[in-house]
């Protein structure tokens, strides 16, 4: 049985055993050194603060995180974030990724963000098939952004609206004004039994 809820700084661990493979092992990801323990704690409070970082767990085990973070620092940036995803290779292909994505977004809608963006290094196809299926489209790419691995490696960007833009838009709630609204709980209860 699956489910999804908020991490808490003690899923660290898990999520940490989960993304250095990734880390080390491809070009997924731009960083070079893992995060150690205490960084990941600091990443999971940190990110908590700002928005949803969601784990996807199978029998109470933790196979799989999502996160949205600032998209960039200025402020009228604000109304856009940046989705991350992570899943243990046996989680893979099943369907739980897809689950912990969506609910990530509609928490984020429910914040009041405007857009979303997930920033793929290439190739990533199994990346880039998710964000196609949760609606996404591909926006543009950075040819060379990085180099990892003894290669230059490109980085796609794909776009979806969470919210309908439009003008003077409402500041996005914050986590703490999110938490006890009935729609946030009822997608987060909607994680449940998978």
């Amino acid at each position: 049985m699956s489910s999804i809820r908020l991490a808490t700084v003690d899923d660290a661990e898990a999520c940490l055993a989960i993304y250095a493979p990734i880390m080390e092992n491809t070009v997924i990801s731009f960083e070079i050194t893992p995060p150690t323990l205490d960084e990941m704690r600091e990443r999971v409070r940190s990110y908590l603060e700002f928005a949803p970082w969601l784990v996807c767990e199978v029998d109470d085990r933790v196979i799989g995180y999502a996160y949205a973070a600032k998209f960039r620092p200025r402020l009228a940036y604000r109304w856009a974030v940046e989705g991350s995803y992570y899943f243990a290779a046996e989680a893979r292909g099943k369907g739980l990724g897809f689950a912990t994505a969506m609910a990530l977004h509609e928490l984020l809608r429910i914040q009041g963000f405007q857009s979303i963006y997930d920033v793929i290094a290439l190739p990533n196809y199994a990346s880039e098939r998710l964000s196609e299926k949760l609606g996404k489209r591909r926006v543009g790419v950075l040819p060379k952004a990085g180099y990892k691995d003894g290669q230059w490696i490109d980085v796609a960007y794909w776009h979806m609206e969470l919210n309908p833009a439009v003008d003077n838009p409402a500041e996005p709630k914050t986590m703490a004004e999110c938490m006890a609204l009935p729609e946030w709980q009822a997608v987060l209860g909607a994680g449940d039994g998978k």
